[in-house]
């Protein structure tokens, strides 16, 4: 009479992996003004950038801060840059802001530099669909 009922487990489906949608979103990760790295940083999320890095970096999303520092390759999906990177950024988007200074080459689909950002390097358009339609042609071949 005063019983719980019993909860079973929702049923599942055996050997498929969950859905992205329901994984949990991953905080921000934040590298402090006072915080300097050697070495090389990987990360699937967001990483706010106020320290120094001396590596590559290779993450979801970039934002150095004006008092961040990169010495390396940035490989992102987004990357803003208000403070210094020396070195190649290669990512979907790029933003540059005022306070930006980049010495390095930008690969990108998508870039915009705001007046006053410093920028010495090309702009390389990423081709990556038209690399794709090339490999397809010449597997059909």
């Amino acid at each position: 009479m005063f019983s719980k009922p019993t909860k079973s487990a929702p049923p599942r489906a055996t050997g498929a992996p969950e859905s992205s949608a329901a994984r949990k979103p991953l905080p921000a990760s934040l590298i402090g003004e006072n915080v300097a790295v050697n070495g090389d940083l990987t990360s699937d999320g967001e990483v706010q950038l106020d320290g120094a890095v001396l590596g590559d970096l290779k993450v979801g999303h970039l934002a150095i801060g004006e008092t961040g520092q990169v010495e390396g390759v940035i490989e992102a999906e987004s990357v803003e840059v208000r403070g210094r990177v020396a070195g190649a950024i290669i990512a979907r988007t790029v933003k540059l802001y005022a306070t930006a200074r980049v010495d390095g080459d930008i690969t990108h689909e998508q870039i915009s530099i705001e007046t006053g950002a410093h920028f010495a390097g090309r702009s390389l358009k990423r081709t990556v669909a038209v690399q794709e339609q090339l490999s397809l042609v010449a597997a059909a071949e």
